[in-house]
């Protein structure tokens, strides 16, 4: 269930919305405590004088900072006293085009909610009046005691809030990149080949063909471990390639992505064929079926081995179980899949 982090209203004109927000994404990344090796025992960090080397008490750490030279330190209440207060409300102060916010800009994305039925009908007219302007409010807000720049947005189906960089905290390109080198000039042949190779590798984006593959190894590691099996090396990572003659790096590679789809376009063709004569048991099984078919014990897959087969059994809900019911619902409905498969070729 997602969690509330902030409850007020968007304020616009004279329009209050009454909202709550929620995090619109969520962090997978594997924690580690620390221990003594050959122990179960954890390792403790504690305060200590750098000088003297005497443990400090809590009560006795201050704040500071080096200013021009001189040790400034600060008392907690000091800094509570200029904290901005907590907002209850966004107010939005200019409405400005989405393109001309550069991505660099975008820090963090929440959704916004209707508070209560009531608000339904205002919170979709803000919604839908974004849309077709193709513009984001822009208002301040406070959140957990620090003062954000956000742009309010219109998303599919929902209001979505971005924290911004303010202008100061994003870095000038030209510090890492000499910018000069723009204006170099290029041939036409080479843009004409670079444009092709984008051309080529074009597709839809799916965000759900990508997953987090370090986060997959380590749960696969943690898993062996705890079962006694040897942990697999990953593979080595191919080695990067010198580029002499730019032409010719993108006329290969060109050559080599059209050659990929062309043997996928034959492998599809090879299918389709096959498709109209008759298939085998095997080639006549749904995703489901196929998933089915290979079976093995849920308790041994990782999270996101797991995961990704509740998505081939189009389980239902799936994002809201826990590990063992999402265990239970996937052997469920793989020997469903199963079972029907079954009865198809009885039938057949």
């Amino acid at each position: 269930m997602a969690h509330k982090v902030w409850t007020g209203s968007i304020n616009f004109g004279l329009v209050s919305i009454p909202v709550g927000l929620y995090s619109a994404t969520e962090n997978h990344t594997i924690h580690f405590n620390q221990y003594q090796r050959g122990t179960t025992d954890r390792v403790r960090y504690r305060r200590f004088n750098e000088r003297t080397g005497a443990e400090i008490d809590y009560d006795n750490v201050v704040k500071g900072r080096e200013v021009g030279g001189t040790l400034v330190t600060v008392e907690q209440e000091e800094l509570d006293a200029i904290a901005p207060g907590r907002s209850r409300t966004i107010d939005i102060t200019t409405f400005v085009d989405i393109a001309e916010i550069d991505p660099v800009y975008f820090q963090k994305t929440y959704w916004l909610a209707p508070d209560n039925e009531q608000q339904n009908r205002p919170y979709h007219l803000l919604r839908r009046a974004l849309d077709r302007t193709n513009r984001v409010g822009i208002a301040r807000f406070v959140l957990r005691g620090k003062e954000y720049l956000t742009a309010i947005r219109a998303d599919s189906t929902v209001l979505a809030l971005d924290t911004l960089f303010f202008a100061d905290e994003v870095r000038d390109p030209s510090e890492v990149v000499d910018t000069r080198a723009a204006s170099q000039s290029l041939s036409g042949q080479e843009l004409r080949m670079a444009t092709d190779l984008i051309e080529s590798m074009s597709g839809d984006w799916q965000p759900r063909d990508y997953f987090d593959t370090y986060t997959a190894r380590v749960e696969k590691l943690l898993e062996d471990k705890s079962r006694g099996r040897q942990p697999e090396p990953a593979a080595t990572p191919p080695e990067p390639t010198d580029v002499v003659d730019l032409a010719e790096a993108l006329r290969r590679s060109t050559d080599q992505t059209r050659n990929g789809r062309s043997t996928e376009e034959s492998a599809a063709t090879v299918s389709e064929t096959a498709d109209r004569e008759p298939a085998s048991d095997t080639e006549n099984r749904t995703p489901r079926q196929r998933t089915a078919s290979t079976p093995r014990d849920p308790s041994q897959l990782t999270k996101s081995e797991l995961d990704r087969r509740a998505r081939e059994l189009q389980i239902k809900g799936r994002s809201k179980l826990n590990r063992k019911d999402l265990e239970k619902a996937v052997t469920e409905s793989a020997g469903a899949g199963s079972g029907r498969s079954r009865r198809s070729r009885k039938v057949s």
